[in-house]
């Protein structure tokens, strides 16, 4: 969890890059858990939840509610998400550490007002995507801290 620079040279909005607790800690504000501990926080889903949540990463709450905020309409947001996640390829596997269970197995429901997590940072509440390829890994995530 460690920050790398982008491979492709895109921009990236870290707002943790030049915090000072980075120095004593290169993953902050992750915290350096090993791998197993990790492994038992995060779930697969499929593509169309990725797509979702890489939408409601953009609210505190986790809700695609929100949207109705940013200046594009709905269908350019998606079309939005649907860029990101083709750089990683038809193949790529997408994981998670929310917990919003849709009817089917893999699937997030944005439509349920409860949800929980498993925190893998410093903060109060974390949340994001991960997004894995044969070629790299790409990390989505919202932090708060009340």
């Amino acid at each position: 969890m460690a920050r790398v620079p982008d491979p492709r040279g895109w921009a990236g909005l870290d707002d943790e890059a030049q915090n000072p607790e980075r120095e004593a800690s290169p993953t902050y504000p992750f915290v350096a858990h090993p791998p197993e501990y990790i492994a038992r926080r995060l779930q697969e889903i499929n593509r169309a939840s990725a797509e979702n949540l890489l939408l409601a990463l953009t609210d505190d709450r986790c809700t695609l509610s929100n949207l109705r905020r940013f200046a594009e309409g709905e269908e350019e947001l998606r079309a939005m998400t649907k860029t990101i996640l083709a750089r990683y390829g038809d193949d790529a596997s997408y994981h998670t550490n929310i917990n919003k269970p849709g009817h089917v197995r893999g699937t997030l429901d944005f439509t349920s007002t409860s949800w929980a997590y498993s925190p893998l940072s410093v903060n109060s509440e974390d949340y994001g995507l991960i997004v894995v390829s044969d070629t790299e890994v790409g990390m989505f995530w919202n932090f708060s801290d009340y």
